[in-house]
């Protein structure tokens, strides 16, 4: 048969790439609960929809070709719910997908042509760091050239199509880096994200952390806010980066897809003034507020555990995307804290770059500060945030729903940041400060009974009226009316010139910081 030795040739190394890294690593990935990375493409993208790029690569060391199948980094394209992805997977079960010259070459080849191409990018990572001795020596390690820009696709993020990032088990050295990257990371629980694994930091440093310690979920979700969702397991996390995924265009050159209306999700906000207290010293849950006013009552939130006195999360209004800043008088009283502030600026520059309008519900009395607060420098986390709102060019909605107070007024978007749109409900307290604090401050020596009268002038000078009458506000609402001034409002947006495209100000702004 003609071509015969050629094609044996061919499925022979076509069935050694897919073997991977031998049955044995597969079971041993198997046994610590964990999927391959073929088996976590095939879980994430659509059934036969995969067109991997550099299957037949290996190590370019001597005598290693045999052992470095895709030299233990798959990449290729996909499809999710019909929608075209591209995919990069580091495949543990080779040399725990160390990096190397071969594997870094295709990656970064492969990451800058998805960025030529505008699609988004998913990571499902688990990589232990550099491969000794691959990258060991001046040759090796320079390789690039002087002047070489090679590492750019590596580091930098420009936010010109989503990117999103899966911890699925260890992620050093480059898959720490790309986590540092992304637009969104997501952390399957028992995973870590560091720079360096405990081996090399024992060995270098002393250091004797486990990697659940340095890099877990916990620290991660809670401490440092690098991850934007906690994953229960590995089906968990591809349930959420699709749901991720339906909320994002393609590219910042898009709008976010629009979705059809959900049953009854007209009639939930009939259920807004159960949550809202009519005391204005209880606290309320804001997520339950936001749950009345949108599509369905269906949000995602980022970041749920890293400053949880505010809302940031995606949601839709008559089918369209729009992105939420709410105070969260659950924690704190609504005040915000340094992580909080980190939290929604790193909102602002998503939002902005792919072109989603932000809609801002103000009830917070101001910012935390105290000594622990100026440690954390929360004046340098003030005006970051407020940098960042200035910057923001796509539309911008305000209601203040109860307390807007001081600094947070300018940085919760409701003075002088920029508003496209200003509402306020009737409840609504607008002013320097709280009275009852700003009472005490001024009139602290005087009797209770002549102090409460002051209090009551103050409070009666802070209302949203007092606001709407010079035209500081554009109106006042109902709370029942809050969902049908949306819709009118996105319905402005999606007929203007630009169709509520932005002008991506803030695209490189850094994902971390």
């Amino acid at each position: 048969m003609a071509f015969e030795k050629m094609f044996e040739e061919y499925e022979a190394r076509k069935k050694k790439t897919l073997a991977q890294g031998g049955e044995t690593k597969i079971k041993r990935q198997h046994d610590r609960g964990r999927l391959t990375a073929r088996e976590r493409i095939a879980a994430l993208v659509d059934p036969d929809s995969f067109i991997e790029f550099g299957a037949f690569c290996t190590s370019d060391m001597p005598g290693m070709e045999d052992k470095t199948p895709a030299d233990g980094l798959i990449c290729g394209y996909g499809l999710i719910d019909g929608r075209r992805v591209a995919v990069i997977a580091n495949d543990f079960t080779v040399l725990a997908s160390t990096n190397a010259p071969v594997n870094l070459k295709k990656m970064l080849l492969f990451k800058k042509q998805v960025r030529e191409y505008g699609i988004p990018l998913i990571w499902l990572g688990e990589a232990g760091g550099a491969r000794m001795p691959d990258v060991q020596g001046a040759e090796r390690i320079m390789s690039g050239g002087a002047g070489s820009d090679m590492h750019w696709a590596e580091y930098t993020n420009f936010r010109e199509s989503p990117f999103i990032m899966a911890a699925m088990g260890e992620c050093y050295g480059v898959a720490d880096f790309e986590a540092c990257a992304a637009d969104f990371v997501v952390q399957v629980k028992g995973s870590a994200i560091c720079v360096s694994g405990p081996r090399a930091l024992e060995k270098a440093i002393g250091q004797t952390y486990t990697a659940e310690e340095m890099g877990g979920w916990e620290v991660h979700a809670k401490l440092t806010g690098m991850s934007d969702r906690v994953a229960e397991n590995e089906q968990d996390c591809f349930r959420i980066i699709k749901k991720y995924l339906d909320y994002m265009p393609s590219n910042s050159r898009e709008l976010p897809p629009k979705k059809s209306l959900p049953e009854d999700s007209n009639n939930r906000i009939q259920k807004i003034l159960q949550i809202f207290p009519e005391n204005r010293k209880r606290g309320y849950d804001m997520r339950q507020i936001i749950g009345c006013i949108v599509d369905g009552g269906e949000y995602f939130e980022l970041k749920p555990d890293f400053g949880k006195m505010l809302v940031t999360c995606l949601a839709r209004i008559n089918g369209e995307v729009v992105g939420f800043i709410a105070n969260n008088p659950l924690y704190n009283a609504g005040a915000t804290d340094t992580d909080a502030l980190e939290k929604q600026t790193s909102f602002q520059c998503l939002c902005d770059s792919y072109n989603i309008p932000l809609i801002f519900l103000v009830d917070s009395p101001g910012h935390l500060t105290g000594r622990d607060a100026e440690i954390k420098r929360v004046g340098a986390k003030v005006v970051n945030n407020l940098q960042s709102l200035f910057q923001v060019t796509v539309p911008k909605i305000v209601i203040i729903i109860r307390k807007g107070y001081g600094q947070a007024l300018i940085n919760m978007c409701a003075l002088g940041s920029g508003a496209n749109f200003m509402v306020a409900w009737p409840s609504a307290e607008i002013g320097f400060m709280d009275p009852e604090i700003g009472a005490n401050i001024v009139f602290g020596n005087l009797p209770e009974e002549e102090k409460e009268r002051l209090v009551e002038q103050l409070r009666a000078d802070t209302t949203a009226y007092a606001a709407a009458k010079g035209y500081g506000i554009q109106d006042v609402i109902h709370p029942l009316e809050t969902r049908n001034y949306l819709i009118n409002v996105m319905s402005i947006i999606r007929a203007s010139k630009d169709r509520g495209i932005g002008r991506h100000l803030l695209a490189n702004w850094p994902t971390k910081f």
